[in-house]
């Protein structure tokens, strides 16, 4: 069987079953900045790297393609260069309401997956639903350029951050402390962050 995104659930191949705006306000645009300059420049990245993990052999079992699934995440969640790998229990089998903790790594940082089994996809007995929660998101250096580069395209010169590293783990869809101000071209830095970073399932946001 293979994996699908269905009812929340996504569903798995059950293998081996066999520019921002700037005010004026009268003040002169010269004028000296008065914030502290972001230390950290962030210049146009690379905007299509290789995310796609290795794809195991159709008839692959369960387990492996579990990994194959879950890898493929934690790279759309870190959007940057790299590789991940995952390891899920080799005797995990795509039966409903089997559950499994499976592990991620990027970079050397380690994320753990709740894995619970679903029903077989109603257009497709080869197919089988999972639900897969993780229990941290992931930040990186070259995610976060490629996001703000994405978000203004053709505006941006570059950006400033406060030293966001090259990977690392903060929790899901919160606030962290990492903020950048996206300097026009054209334009000089403000010395005032303009967006604060936010890990997602689905890449950085940052607003």
């Amino acid at each position: 069987m293979k994996i699908i995104v269905a009812a929340g659930f996504t569903c798995l191949l059950a293998s081996g079953c066999g520019g921002a705006a700037s005010s004026s306000d009268g003040v002169d645009s010269k004028a000296t900045p008065t914030g502290t300059i972001l230390p950290q420049r962030l210049d146009q990245p690379d905007t299509s790297p290789d995310l796609e993990a290795d794809a195991p052999a159709d008839d692959a079992p369960f387990s492996k393609q579990l990994e194959h699934e879950l890898s493929v995440r934690t790279l759309k969640m870190a959007q940057g260069e790299g590789k991940a790998t995952a390891q899920c229990p080799s005797d995990i089998e795509s039966n409903k309401g089997r559950t499994a903790a499976c592990t991620t790594t990027y970079d050397g940082l380690k994320i753990r997956w709740d894995v619970t089994i679903g029903d077989t996809a109603a257009w497709s007995e080869s197919y089988v639903e999972y639900k897969a929660t993780p229990s941290t998101g992931i930040i990186t250096k070259a995610g976060v350029a490629k996001l703000l580069f994405g978000n203004y395209k053709g505006y941006i010169d570059y950006a400033l951050c406060n030293n966001i590293p090259k990977a690392t783990l903060v929790p899901l869809n919160v606030e962290t402390k990492y903020k950048c101000e996206v300097v026009d071209k054209g334009k000089k830095p403000t010395g005032f962050a303009t967006s604060t970073v936010r890990a997602t399932e689905a890449g950085p946001r940052a607003y």
